[in-house]
């Protein structure tokens, strides 16, 4: 797949969530306890990101750049035999949706999240394309959102133009061909939100189930 900065033609614009009585005092009341079968009965906190956003980008600094995220994470949803026959705990699910117009032109992509992990007000996520008129469908797209706060925008970063580049991936005519995102990589969050947000929900990993021990290779 060929590198494309975004919004670098017009012809294809480039894609880029609280006193005493005396005698025996009476019993205070008993504050109400959850019974241990309650409290096992809630469902633990997942991951997530919901959204949508318009961005500013540097390269494109006058584009309409937005991104729509929803994603959850679904730890061992994705099966990737043999070395991981239950899934990875970042297994994820949602949709990400994002449209970039420079002029009358507009390049746009729909994608299917398949990897999700966060900490604190930050995630990175990944999706697989499947429907666009600038991105090849199954191509792997890595984003990161940072949550604003305190006064301060929320941020998005994207795996693709002025990032993910391997001087050495060329097509046949020298031209850099974009590496591959693998699930849940995406760089840090450098461009800034200035309309909309998005709201990042932490939780830990959970632990991968015993795998059986195998050799460990040798180099």
């Amino acid at each position: 797949m060929r590198i494309t900065t975004i919004g670098a033609t017009a012809a294809a614009v480039a894609v880029l969530a609280s006193p005493v009585a005396s005698g025996p005092a009476p019993a205070a009341p008993t504050a109400p306890v959850a019974s241990v079968a309650s409290v096992a009965s809630e469902p633990a906190k997942a991951a997530s990101v919901h959204g949508e956003a318009r961005i500013s980008y540097i390269e494109s600094i006058h584009d309409d750049i937005r991104f729509t995220i929803h994603a959850e994470q679904t730890p061992f949803t994705r099966p990737m035999p043999p070395t991981a026959p239950e899934g990875l705990s970042t297994d994820a699910r949602g949709t990400l949706k994002f449209s970039h117009t420079r002029g009358e032109v507009t390049g746009w992509a729909e994608a299917k999240v398949d990897c999700l992990v966060t900490s604190g007000r930050t995630a990175a996520l990944t999706a697989v394309v499947t429907k666009s008129n600038v991105e090849e469908p199954g191509a792997r797209l890595g984003i990161s959102v940072q949550q604003g706060g305190k006064g301060e925008p929320g941020r998005l970063g994207f795996s693709w133009g002025v990032v993910n580049v391997d001087p050495e991936n060329v097509d046949e005519n020298g031209q850099l061909v974009r590496p591959r995102a693998g699930s849940c990589m995406a760089p840090a969050p450098f461009t800034t939100v200035i309309k909309g947000g998005f709201k990042v929900v932490h939780a830990e990993i959970t632990k991968s189930p015993a795998q059986p021990e195998t050799a460990i290779p040798r180099h």
